[in-house]
């Protein structure tokens, strides 16, 4: 439990994930029916990109702070809305006052109808998060282990919803990991919304981990990927990935439309995005 997500907050792979998953929630919110929404690996919330730890790497500069203040073509802004309005106010430099994390935009995107249950074993960030998302008569914090959590909070009593999946990626064998507690979930839930994120370092180790779900049976996978560069030898991240279980019908235009612009505002020439519907 070494990984502190406030070094890396607002990077490039925090503002692929959450535009993606405003899209999913935006999508999955046009339903009158409730929702319950997940999060296993909730970390603090929200961030604060003038703290210590944000200073000392800069990350969110090519993040969060590429991303246009002003002047979005209609598409383009469009599709950003929810999330540029999650962030709220920024200054000239692009950042916002604090950097809301998946639990805050689920927070601030969801409905009075839904639920959310946000999960955190690292002791000092659980009480952060408990802090910063506030009193919230939809949200419950819980100080467990996210993969725990994955078997012990499905199927939801609202049968629709939403689950994030975003470990720390420390143990060599987290894709097993994620991908075993992942399919005792799905088993026991298989019309869920799952979004699964990764690294995308060894393209071996992320086929193999979409192979798997496939030999499991899993059929409706989306995989999203944006890369920077390609893969490096010390492993520093450069790409980032999500695998979105029964997506939402919408998203893979959505994705065509978003990630390549992505690439092109945060990465250099060597910048890709990656829409496929694994089969």
């Amino acid at each position: 439990m070494n990984y502190r997500h406030a070094f890396h907050a607002g990077n490039f792979a925090d503002v692929f994930k959450h535009l993606l998953l405003s899209r999913i929630l935006v999508y999955m919110t046009q339903k009158d029916a409730p929702m319950r929404y997940l999060d296993t690996h909730a970390g603090v919330g929200r961030y604060d990109l003038a703290g210590e730890e944000a200073q000392r790497t800069l990350e969110w500069r090519g993040g969060v702070g590429a991303i246009p203040l002003r002047g979005l073509p209609g598409p383009l802004a469009d599709l950003l809305a929810p999330w540029l309005a999650a962030l709220g106010e920024r200054d000239e430099q692009g950042r916002p006052a604090a950097y809301p994390g998946s639990p805050a935009l689920a927070q601030y995107l969801l409905r009075s109808q839904d639920k959310l249950i946000l999960c955190e074993l690292h002791p000092k960030d659980f009480r952060a998060l408990r802090e910063t998302m506030g009193r919230d008569r939809r949200m419950k914090c819980i100080e467990i282990d996210g993969y725990m959590a994955l078997k012990a909070y499905v199927p939801p009593p609202e049968r629709r919803g939403l689950v994030v999946v975003d470990p720390p990626f420390e143990s060599v064998d987290e894709f097993e990991r994620m991908a075993q507690a992942f399919l005792d979930a799905w088993r026991k839930w298989p019309t869920g919304v799952y979004a699964l994120w990764h690294p995308v370092k060894d393209e071996r180790a992320t086929d193999a981990f979409y192979g798997d779900l496939r030999a499991a049976g899993v059929e409706k996978i989306l995989r999203l990927e944006l890369s920077l560069a390609p893969p490096t030898a010390e492993g520093r991240l450069v790409g980032t990935g999500l695998a979105v279980i029964n997506p939402p019908h919408v998203l893979a235009q959505e994705a065509r439309v978003l990630l390549p612009w992505l690439a092109s505002r945060m990465g250099g020439p060597q910048a890709r995005a990656r829409v496929e519907d694994v089969a």
